[in-house]
This record gives structure tokens, sequence and C-alpha cells, in this order.
């Protein structure tokens, strides 16, 4: 199970590893980590962006996130990854609905057979019943160039158990498994895989570092690669609908929530949304 985990994080990295940003002036300050309030709000929350898996070399959990994760009440992820439906759900859907033998034509599966060659040593026989995402998932954790990977989902969900705080989720993995399978058509997915290259993650890894917002959105929505079509079904559609919940949630306790921090950015952004609803959304700095 911890397996398919892994595997269903790096199907959310993969999105955001195959783009190489046009450089642009920041609008937002540099920060993962942002403080929510305003609005009628008795308390603040904060909105954390993740680059969902990181080498632990790479890993890191600054002061700032520190304090605001123990002032928090209750923390909420994409998905909640600590219930057991959930994963079960996600081990289900971590197999194809049919073989990809049957799924992809002959060009396509031989495209997808020298790929895998190359950047895992396997063949797709082997994972012909797989979904196509969970290979793209084998493929992707590949990219990062190390064994030791870490999960910023499972940290905090680490210590909310251990301060005994409620753990929620904005999807589910069902709503995910369908939101990427319909983002793309088989032959974008297997383009995208034959570019999958350690070169790329690297880059992206080294942006999350700096916290550039920013940047991690410019690189995840490249219109080279990112269809308007695209950006609207993995992000802008996901986000207006996580603002929607937030709001709700905000008004009860203060809320730790951890997203992708490609959802942060944008004018369809979760920062600039829940300003356009009326809240004071603030880096935090130091």
């Amino acid at each position: 199970m911890k397996s398919l985990f892994k595997l269903f994080i790096a199907a959310l990295i993969f999105f955001g590893v195959k783009t190489q940003a046009q450089p642009q002036s920041p609008k937002l300050e540099n920060s993962l980590l942002w403080e929510v309030s305003g609005n009628g709000l008795s308390k603040p929350s904060y909105l954390y962006g993740t680059i969902h898996m990181i080498c632990s070399s790479d890993y890191f959990l600054t002061d700032k996130t520190k304090r605001a994760f123990e002032s928090s009440e209750k923390l909420m992820l994409e998905i909640n990854f600590s219930d057991p439906k959930e994963m079960s759900q996600m081990q289900q859907l971590a197999m194809g609905k049919e073989p990809l033998s049957k799924k992809l034509t002959p060009e396509q599966l031989a495209k997808l057979d020298d790929i895998l060659k190359k950047t895992t040593g396997m063949t797709v026989k082997q994972v012909d019943s797989f979904s196509l995402l969970t290979v793209m998932s084998l493929i992707s954790m590949k990219t990062f160039g190390c064994t030791d990977l870490k999960f910023y989902e499972m940290e905090f969900i680490e210590q909310a158990k251990k301060k005994n705080i409620e753990i929620g989720g904005l999807e589910s993995v069902k709503d995910q498994f369908v939101i990427l399978e319909n983002a793309y058509t088989n032959d974008e997915i297997i383009a995208m895989l034959d570019e999958s290259v350690p070169e790329e993650t690297a880059k992206l890894v080294s942006t999350y570092k700096d916290e550039n917002i920013e940047s991690l959105y410019n690189i995840t929505t490249d219109e080279r690669f990112t269809s308007k079509k695209t950006k609207k079904i993995i992000l802008d559609e996901r986000n207006l609908n996580w603002v929607k919940s937030m709001a709700e949630l905000v008004k009860k306790q203060s809320v730790f929530f951890a997203v992708g921090s490609a959802h942060l950015g944008g004018e369809f952004g979760v920062i600039n949304l829940l300003r356009k609803a009326g809240y004071k959304v603030k880096p935090i700095l130091n």
C-alpha cells in the first residue's frame, strides 16, 4: 500500500515536471506559507504549498511552517491519505480498467515500451495490467534520482496524529484519477513521458526550495506544453471548488491547508481566489 501511495503522489507531481518556464517578473512573494485572515474570521488559517514528494536530502520544513502548524486545529490535504477507504480506492484505481495492450494502439505501445526500457529497465508487458497513470508515476519517480523519497502529506499526517487534530481532504482519490485521466489524451501523456528527464525534476526541486510560487506556477502552465483546456481541468476548476470548501472550513476553526504549490499562483490560484472572496492572504516570510 505504501508503494501505491508513492505512485499516486508521483502522478500528482508529474504535471509540474515537464516544462521550462519563460522568465517572468514575480507577482507573489517567495513563500510557501501564507496566512489567511480577515473577512470575519476569529482565528487565522494557513495555506502551504507542497511539492508532494522530494528526496530526503532536499526535504525541508521551516520553523515558520512548524509554528503555523502547531497553532492550527485541523489539517486539510488535497486527499485524506489517513482514511483507509481512500487508500483502498487508490489500490483499486492503480490497476487499469483494461490492459494497456487493449487500451493503446500498437504505435503507442511500442513508444511506451521504448520509454520504459530507457527510464526504468522494464517492458510494457510487465506493466500491462496497470493504468497509464500508474506507469506515468513509475517513470516520474525515477527522475528524482533517489530511493529515499519523503512525502509532505505523510509528514503532515504524522504530525496531525501526534497533535490529535482532525484530518480531512478537499477531494477524493477517485476525483483526482478522473481529473488526471481527463486532462490529457493518451498521446499527450506518452509524449510527456518521452520528455521526462532528471534535469527537469532537478529544476522543479530547486525552484521549490527557493519557495518561488510564481515560477512554480509558470512551470506547470507553460502553454507550449499545457493547453488552456488542461490548465482549466487540473488547476482552475479544482481551485474554485477548493476555495468554496475552504471558506466554510475557516469559519469554524484554524485550518492548515497543504496543497500542491502550483495551485497557489495565477489569476485562478487559491491565493487570488481567497483574496477576491474578501480574505486577507499574506506571506509569512520568517
